[in-house]
């Protein structure tokens, strides 16, 4: 059985891969085993890696593609179809390229509404957070504040928590102890709840713990990409 520090491991190095740009590692750690199935995560990096022309990459987004169907989860026909489309094996998805951090962006369309919320540059792929549109146009003397009135340019976005709670309610009804399922479950009632459910896994499990973030972050990644789908774009390789 896999520990969870060589799964944590595994992660951050694909994740370092991805946001490098380097395919070839990309490729390297896909093919040194069994992947952890954080499809979204791994379809940017195959995106890169076909971009690239690596060596082995279109078998892997054929796997990645099938993956991602077969799951089926917000995000995932949106990632299979663009995976498609850079290995030529079926159409590239009208959607105009952008240089965008899809984890930047899950950070101004998901949480609290009171301190989530901004606005996407349609033009660089920069998210900016409502805090720092504030300060740009208020306090801001020494940050020069674009247009973002400006509708062609700036796609706004506000926070919402309602989808980050039903992914509890869903990672719950995987948890294999009973009791601890029932522990989780009674913790998220009432305010508080992302708290208290983070805390509940903390003290309980290390292994559920990062099953959850891999779990909530390939969620919040793959609404990150449909929503961006919904406005005329895709991620763009790196």
């Amino acid at each position: 059985m896999v520990t969870w520090e060589a799964r944590r491991g595994w992660l951050q190095q694909l994740r370092g891969a991805v946001y490098r740009g380097d395919g070839v590692a990309v490729v390297g750690l896909l093919a040194a085993g069994e992947p952890l199935p954080v499809w979204q995560l791994i379809g940017d990096g195959v995106a890169t890696a076909l971009a690239h022309r690596v060596e082995g990459a279109a078998g892997l987004a054929a796997d990645c593609a099938s993956a991602l169907r077969g799951r089926g989860w917000i995000g995932d026909a949106e990632l299979a179809e663009q995976l498609d489309g850079l290995a030529g094996t079926g159409p590239m998805p009208l959607l105009r390229p952008l240089a965008v951090d899809l984890d930047v962006l899950t950070e101004i369309l998901e949480g609290d509404p009171l301190t989530t919320g901004g606005a996407l540059d349609l033009r660089t792929g920069e998210v900016w957070p409502r805090s720092a549109i504030e300060y740009a146009q208020e306090d801001g003397a020494d940050v020069e504040a674009p247009d973002f009135e400006d509708a062609d340019r700036f796609r706004w976005a506000d926070g919402d928590s309602r989808d980050g709670y039903r992914d509890m309610v869903d990672f719950i009804d995987t948890v294999a102890d009973a009791r601890l399922g029932e522990r989780l479950h009674d913790a998220i009632h009432g305010r508080g709840a992302f708290r208290r459910f983070a805390d509940t896994l903390r003290r309980s499990s290390e292994e559920e713990m990062g099953r959850w973030f891999e779990w909530s972050g390939e969620r919040k990644r793959g609404r990150a990409r449909a929503w961006l789908t919904d406005v005329g774009f895709r991620v763009a390789s790196r």
